[in-house]
């Protein structure tokens, strides 16, 4: 016949010596300056190159799931729609189900005078993606020079770039004559630009939140295996009082089931079955494992 046995609660102990707190998570790095033939450009930690030449240049995040990307011409009619010039560019990276909002005035970068902007959704390999695009305009007597800058990730990921990467893919200089086949524009001074001030203070805000959250999740790790460390050297397993779920109870692994009362009057079982409400005047309820 299974039985209920009175146990007497065991306090909570401190952890035992010689536990090591966790490794601190290295802080992330500053946004830099990168530069090719034809164009500077604002580069974050980790990320490389891809196209760089004399009308595009691309930059791909490590883990390949997002892209900043700023691709230019000389040559087009004055008033060539800008919607239409973002479609084509953005074809040109071969979606599936590419989708653009409405235009809305942007502000330009230097060198243009003029700027649209669009969210953008589409699909890559059955992938669902999302990002921002954004034509820039220099007209001149005849015709204009276009740019769009792009950034663009998995939609998954986006919600974490949408504050800084837009930003990261305006940083273009034209640093070369012959950018875009005519004549460089973006010219700017992207080390002293308030542009890239700006961007690489959002980039940096994000990447601390980012490095914040690390550490706290290594942190919790470590604990967790803390406690149950605890458990295991002093042979005792950790249950939550229903009556009062605050503090924690550390009880003795004896038994496999444990219920208590609301005077704190704590019973333990190995059998599944029993319960002490059976011919009882008082309410016991049954004590869950405490999980960290």
């Amino acid at each position: 016949m299974s039985k209920l046995h009175p146990v007497v609660p065991v306090t909570r102990t401190a952890a035992p010596p010689g536990g090591t707190a966790p490794p601190a998570a290295a802080k992330p790095a500053e946004l830099q300056i990168g530069a090719g033939s034809f164009f500077s450009y604002a580069l974050p930690p980790g990320w490389r190159v891809g196209e760089n030449g004399q009308f595009a240049l691309t930059l791909h995040a490590p883990d390949n799931k997002a892209v900043t990307v700023m691709v230019g011409n000389a040559g087009y009619p004055i008033n060539y729609p800008p919607a239409q010039f973002i479609y084509e560019k953005m074809m040109a990276l071969q979606p599936q189900g590419l989708q653009l909002s409405p235009l809305r005035p942007s502000t330009p970068v230097t060198g243009f005078q003029q700027a649209y902007e669009v969210d953008v959704v589409y699909q890559v390999g059955g992938v669902p993606c999302r990002g921002v695009a954004k034509c820039h305009i220099a007209p001149a007597y005849d015709s204009a020079v276009m740019a769009m800058t792009a950034a663009l990730s998995e939609a998954s990921q986006w919600p974490g770039y949408a504050s800084w990467l837009p930003a990261v893919a305006e940083q273009v200089s034209a640093t070369n004559g012959g950018a875009f086949g005519m004549r460089g524009v973006m010219a700017q001074n992207l080390q002293n630009s308030t542009a890239f001030a700006k961007a690489a203070g959002e980039y940096r805000a994000w990447s601390q939140r980012n490095w914040q959250e690390t550490t706290d999740a290594r942190n919790a790790s470590q604990d967790r295996i803390n406690f149950y460390n605890r458990e295991n050297l002093g042979g005792v397993q950790t249950y939550t009082n229903p009556f009062d779920n605050r503090v924690p109870v550390e009880l003795p692994g004896t038994y496999q089931h444990y219920w208590v009362d609301s005077q704190g009057k704590v019973l333990g079982t190995d059998d599944p079955g029993v319960d002490p409400n059976v011919g009882s005047t008082g309410e016991w309820r049954r004590m869950p494992r405490y999980q960290p």
